[in-house]
């Protein structure tokens, strides 16, 4: 299949992002929309393949991305600054390989302690077009049962409280806000393993693309 234009990628009739603005504004959780710029925008959109019309489409051509929660959790769009990372370049030789062949899986989000969260496209053996999620305490992916609008709800306005209630610690938002998106809190000994609670052990901010390669790349275990 040929790839699309841009002028077919962007949909001026019904694009998705008037209704994401509608979720953001609702959201209960704090909400930040990083802004983006032209050749940013267009760039991602182009090598996503994915149109506006779509809620994804509408993050990565509309926002650099998206910081919830301080910045406990990042949802890629085109990149800024703060999240110097796009869709596209994040999963460049880490899920998509050049080809034309669609990804295994896409990650679309990860959070501050080095959980990602990615698209099923069949690789992660879970449920295609489901939104998943590397544990960091379980080093396996776990099926969240939604799909990337409704992820996108259960960040804007879920319980993210409730979800992470055991990897918090007092004061954690002080920490989170001082990491770079292209930084996570490494927390040793690891979750993975047993041993004192959060609070209680070494925490400090580590290159992502490193904890990538060490939890999700290394392989440990096959989802």
């Amino acid at each position: 299949m040929p790839l699309k234009t841009l002028d077919q990628l962007i949909n001026r009739t019904e694009p998705a992002w008037p209704m994401v603005q509608q979720w953001i504004a609702a959201g209960t959780n704090p909400i930040e929309v990083l802004p983006t710029t032209e050749e940013a925008r267009e760039k991602a959109l182009l090598e996503t393949q994915v149109t506006t019309r779509s809620p994804m489409g509408a993050v990565i051509y509309e926002t650099g991305g998206i910081l919830v929660d301080r910045g406990w959790l990042r949802i890629l769009g085109s990149g800024h600054p703060r999240i110097p990372r796009s869709l596209p370049s994040w999963n460049r030789g880490r899920t998509m390989d050049g080809s034309e062949t669609p990804p295994p899986f896409l990650l679309v989000a990860d959070d501050a302690i080095g959980g990602f969260f990615a698209i099923d496209g069949g690789g992660l053996e879970m449920e295609p077009g489901k939104v998943c999620y590397f544990a960091p305490d379980s080093l396996k992916w776990e099926n969240t049962k939604r799909g990337y609008t409704d992820f996108l709800g259960f960040c804007f306005s879920g319980n993210l409280a409730q979800y992470y209630k055991d990897f918090r610690w007092p004061g954690w938002e002080a920490e989170v806000g001082a990491i770079s998106g292209n930084q996570v809190i490494s927390i040793y000994p690891w979750m993975c393993t047993k041993g004192p609670s959060i609070a209680e052990r070494h925490r400090k901010p580590v290159p992502i693309d490193e904890t990538y390669r060490l939890f999700v790349d290394a392989g440990n275990e096959k989802p």
